[in-house]
């Protein structure tokens, strides 16, 4: 299950996109298509979640969005206090990374499904309604720290003092939620909700069928983009190879105990809120942190998601959190 998990084309492109750059191939994106392929992906996931939101059951459907909403909160400070420790990681790819692990993985969420499926376990679909609310939150979370990072780097190179005065929270929220990639992502989830289903029926091919393609074209950019900074990530290799597989054991154990004791799942149900917390998105997120923290090394949260934190989920990850979740729900 393992290994074919891995070689599905989105990954594939991606060592794709890296290998050319390696081999210093000419192989490029036209200006703009970039940025393109962001705003689709963004659009593509809000609609597959404002679809799912209009068919659920209203009072699980609210709990349910209000604790993937805490995940999506919560996990991102998490991360951005074990990657700040001693000054490990400086506060913009801090920010950066840890948006990506209050996020969720399609890829590995889809994996954890069909384990689930291939062992015969059945399970809640409110997952995936949870999903899609966790991207905006880590979102918003990474943008507001790397807002502040920006304000005391401002305060350090005017007063000498990057302690000094105190956060303007108004305008960083604001900052935030006015963000483009947030107001896309949110944007179309209410359309996808709101939508009578015979009109989100014709807009179908181009919210699911060539998603796969276009995410196949966004992960080859990405790939590129990584492999030409690859050596930076070289200098603090060890810390972030750390986090990859410890920030999703943390976050899996708090997922298990959200699925099975605060939104009582199954331990199927339980498996895919655990999968949601322990992963770290490749999809909405990167297109959302080269937008809004250009600052930040895309080699550094890219290497991370999809070469260390999504194999590992995937190998270690899936089979440990089941077994968790049935020893917790059996106790």
């Amino acid at each position: 299950m393992g290994l074919d998990a891995i070689l599905i084309p989105a990954i594939l492109f991606f060592a794709l996109g890296v290998f050319a750059k390696v081999i210093k191939s000419d192989l490029k994106f036209p200006e703009g298509l970039s940025k393109g392929l962001s705003l689709y992906l963004l659009i593509a996931i809000g609609l597959k979640g404002g679809a799912e939101l209009a068919n659920a059951e209203l009072g699980l459907a609210i709990k349910s969005i209000f604790w993937a909403a805490v995940l999506g909160f919560l996990l991102p400070i998490i991360g951005y206090m074990l990657l700040r420790f001693r000054d490990r990681i400086d506060r913009m790819n801090a920010a950066a990374i840890t948006a990506h692990y209050g996020s969720v993985s399609a890829g590995t969420f889809l994996t954890a499904v069909a384990f689930l499926e291939a062992s015969g376990i059945s399970h809640e679909t409110y997952p995936i309604i949870m999903m899609v609310v966790m991207e905006t939150p880590a979102i918003i979370i990474g943008l507001l720290l790397a807002a502040m990072a920006r304000r005391q780097i401002q305060l350090a190179e005017n007063t000498g003092d990057a302690e000094s005065p105190s956060v303007p929270w108004k305008s960083l929220l604001h900052e935030a939620l006015t963000n483009g990639s947030v107001v896309l992502l949110l944007g179309a989830m209410v359309i996808g909700a709101v939508a009578s289903p015979e009109a989100m029926q014709k807009v179908y091919p181009f919210s699911h069928e060539i998603f796969m393609g276009v995410l196949c074209l966004f992960l080859l950019d990405l790939g590129m983009e990584a492999a030409r900074r690859m050596k930076s990530f070289k200098k603090v290799g060890g810390t972030l190879v750390a986090f990859g597989i410890v920030m999703p054991i943390i976050g899996g154990l708090i997922g298990i105990f959200v699925g099975a004791t605060l939104l009582e799942f199954s331990v199927g149900g339980t498996l895919l809120v655990a999968i949601l917390a322990a992963s770290a998105s490749y999809i909405a997120v990167p297109p959302a942190m080269r937008m809004g923290i250009p600052e930040a090394n895309p080699s550094y949260y890219l290497t991370l998601a999809l070469g260390v934190t999504f194999p590992f989920n995937v190998l270690i990850g899936i089979p440990l959190f089941y077994s968790i979740a049935n020893w917790y729900i059996g106790l």
